[in-house]
């Protein structure tokens, strides 16, 4: 359960995020509203999953991950592009949350 509720705050942050590049700067309301509520949600399921995984874990699981799902919707519905640095820094970054999670003896709470 305790993933289930980081999983719903990266979603939600991933989600925010891409609401809030197609808010145009809160210009439009429908993505402006989407992007807070997103957000609010985002930062209700981070505090529950807290109670059950450690901060520094949680937050780099959801930092981490945030970042790679970010990347995929903008290269995939806003047409970024990406080149070769960009995609090794987020495989470093995978690779951080992947030794975090299997090698590391901090997730215990």
């Amino acid at each position: 359960m305790k993933y289930l509720y980081l999983a719903l705050a990266i979603i939600s942050e991933v989600t925010g995020s891409s609401f809030l590049n197609a808010s145009n700067q809160f210009s439009k309301p429908l993505p402006s509203v989407i992007t807070v509520i997103s957000y609010l949600a985002c930062f209700y399921f981070l505090s529950v999953t807290l109670k059950y995984i450690p901060l520094g874990v949680a937050y780099a699981i959801w930092g981490g991950l945030g970042i790679v799902l970010t990347a995929i919707v903008s290269v995939v519905v806003f047409k970024s592009k990406m080149d070769l640095p960009a995609i090794m820094g987020i495989l470093l970054i995978v690779s951080g949350v992947l030794v975090l999670n299997f090698l590391s003896k901090t997730n215990a709470h």
